[in-house]
C-alpha cells in the first residue's frame, strides 16, 4: 500500500513541452501521464521548434523506462524517486458529465486526475498544468491544481537591477573614483550588501556624483564615463550603464530589461555595429510567438512573407541607426545593406539557430521574455569562442500563453546568473521613445 506521505501528480501536456525533464522534479512522489497527453505529444513530434524537440526528448525518455508495469502500479523513475504511471482513458466521471465535453483533450486529462482522486482518497492527487483555464476548471470540481513551478523565480520584487545608488559618499571617495585609474575599494561605500561583479553604482552626495562599476578583474570599483555607439548616445544613467556593459569585451553575457521605449534593442544593435570589426558575424534574432499559439504554417504566404512581420522591429531599429550617420551614402543604407547581403549582419528567427555553434558572434535576442528557461539554456550553450550574447525583453509584457513574469526564461536567467564574472544585467526604467509614449506606458 502506498505511503500517505507520497502524492500523485498528474501532468498536462504543456508541462512536458515546457520541461521535458519534468519527470525527475517530483522527488519521491508518483507521476501520472494520461494517455491523452501521449496522443497530444504525438502531434508535436515533427518540426524544428523548441516544442518539437521537447516532445521528442520526452517520448524517447519514456521509451527507455517503459515496461508492462507502467500501465498498472507504475515503474520507478529512478533512485529516491517515485513511480511513473501511464493512465489509459476512463469513462467520463458522472460528476463531470454535466459540465464538460469529453472529446476535448483537456477534459480527458481533467477526468483522469478527477478519477484518480476519487480512487485514491488516502493520497493527495494534484493536476499540474501551465494552462490557467484548466486549473480553474479543476478547482471548480474541487480538484487540487497547480502550476509547474520548478524553474520559477521566487520573488519578482527582489529581482536584480544591475545597479545601485550610494548616498552621502564622501568627496574624497568620489574624487578618487573619478581620477584614480586603479579605482577605489568596494568598502569605501557604506552599503551593507556587497557589490556584485560588473554591478554599476551611482555614488553621490549633495554636491557631486560619479558613476562606477565593480570590475571583477581586480575587485576594484572603476569610474565610467559617457560613451556612444554607432552615433547613438545614451540619454540617461541607465543607458550609460547599458552601453558600457555592451561594449565591455570582458562581459560575455548581458541581459537588458525594461518597458517599451527604454532603448533595449536599439542600444544592443548600436553596440554590436560599433564592434563589428571584432566579430565574424552580428546575429539579431527573436522568438516567433504567433497569434493563438499557432505554428507559422497556418499563415498564408512563403516562409519569408510569414517571418517578415516578426522581424520588422529589428529592421526598424537598424533604420534608426542608419539615419544617425552623417555620411550621405550611409544614410541611404548602403553600408548596412552590404553587411546584410554578405551575411556579416543576419536578422533571423530564433528557431533557425537550432543545431548551430555560434563562434565569433555578437548575438542579440530580442523579446527574450517569451522564451522558456530550457530555451534560454539551449541558446547560451551554443556560444563558442569570442561570442557575446545579449538578451533583451520586458518580463511584464509576455505573449507566450504558458509563461508569466515568474516562469519565463529571461527572469530565470537574471536570477541564476547574477554574481558571475562574465555577466551583467541592467534594468532600464526611464522611457526615451517620446513624451507621449512614456505617458501612455505609465497611465494606460
Amino acid at each position: 500500500m502506498a505511503s500517505k506521505k507520497t502524492k500523485l501528480f498528474v501532468l498536462d501536456t504543456n508541462v512536458i513541452l515546457h520541461d521535458s525533464a519534468c519527470l525527475h522534479q517530483f522527488k519521491e512522489h508518483d507521476v501520472v501521464v494520461p494517455i491523452a497527453v501521449i496522443e497530444e505529444l504525438d502531434k508535436f513530434k515533427k518540426g524544428n521548434e523548441s516544442l518539437n524537440f521537447q516532445a521528442r526528448h520526452f517520448l524517447k525518455e519514456l521509451d527507455k523506462i517503459s515496461a508492462d508495469g507502467i500501465f498498472n502500479g507504475g515503474i520507478s523513475i529512478g533512485k529516491n524517486r517515485g513511480n511513473l504511471i501511464i493512465k489509459l482513458d476512463q469513462k467520463f466521471h458522472p460528476d463531470l458529465k454535466l459540465h464538460f465535453e469529453y472529446d476535448k483533450p483537456d477534459h480527458k486529462i481533467l477526468n483522469c486526475a478527477y478519477c484518480l482522486a476519487k480512487e485514491n482518497s488516502d493520497r493527495e492527487v494534484t493536476l499540474v498544468t501551465k494552462d490557467v483555464n484548466l486549473r480553474v476548471k479543476a478547482k471548480a470540481v474541487h480538484l487540487i491544481a497547480e502550476d509547474y513551478t520548478t524553474d520559477h523565480v521566487k520573488d519578482i520584487s527582489t529581482i536584480y537591477k544591475g545597479y545601485r545608488f550610494e548616498e552621502n559618499v564622501s568627496k574624497e571617495v568620489i574624487h578618487s573614483l573619478c581620477h584614480d585609474p586603479k579605482g577605489v575599494v568596494p568598502k569605501s561605500f557604506k552599503s551593507r550588501a556587497r557589490l556584485l561583479p560588473n554591478e554599476f553604482i551611482v555614488a553621490r552626495n549633495k554636491d557631486m556624483s560619479a558613476l562606477g562599476f565593480m570590475d571583477p578583474q581586480d575587485g576594484m570599483v572603476k569610474h565610467i564615463t559617457k560613451v556612444h555607439a554607432s552615433n547613438i548616445k545614451p540619454r540617461n544613467v541607465e543607458q550609460m550603464f547599458t552601453l558600457h556593459a555592451l561594449l565591455n569585451q570582458n562581459i560575455r553575457l548581458v541581459t537588458i530589461t525594461g518597458k517599451a521605449g527604454t532603448g533595449k534593442t536599439l542600444l544592443a544593435l548600436a553596440a554590436a555595429l560599433e564592434q563589428r570589426e571584432n566579430y565574424k558575424q552580428l546575429f539579431l534574432s527573436r522568438p516567433i510567438v504567433a497569434l493563438s499559439n499557432k505554428d507559422l504554417g497556418y499563415l498564408p504566404g512563403s516562409v519569408d512573407e510569414k517571418i517578415g512581420p516578426y522581424m520588422q522591429p529589428l529592421y526598424d531599429n537598424l533604420g534608426v541607426i542608419q539615419d544617425r550617420h552623417i555620411d550621405p551614402t550611409e544614410r541611404r543604407g548602403k553600408k548596412f545593406q552590404k553587411m546584410l547581403d554578405e551575411e556579416k549582419l543576419v536578422i533571423s528567427p530564433l528557431a533557425y539557430i537550432r543545431g548551430r555553434s555560434l563562434v565569433d558572434t555578437y548575438f542579440i535576442v530580442d523579446e527574450a521574455q517569451n522564451l522558456t528557461p530550457h530555451e534560454i539554456k539551449t541558446i547560451i550553450t551554443r556560444a563558442g569562442e569570442n561570442t557575446k550574447m545579449v538578451f533583451c525583453g520586458d518580463i511584464f509584457q509576455i505573449d507566450h500563453p504558458y509563461l508569466d513574469m515568474y516562469s519565463n526564461g529571461l527572469s530565470y536567467l537574471i536570477d541564476k546568473m547574477q554574481g558571475q564574472k562574465l555577466y551583467t544585467h541592467i534594468f532600464l526604467e526611464k522611457g526615451e521613445r517620446s513624451e507621449l509614449a512614456e505617458l501612455a506606458s505609465d497611465l494606460l
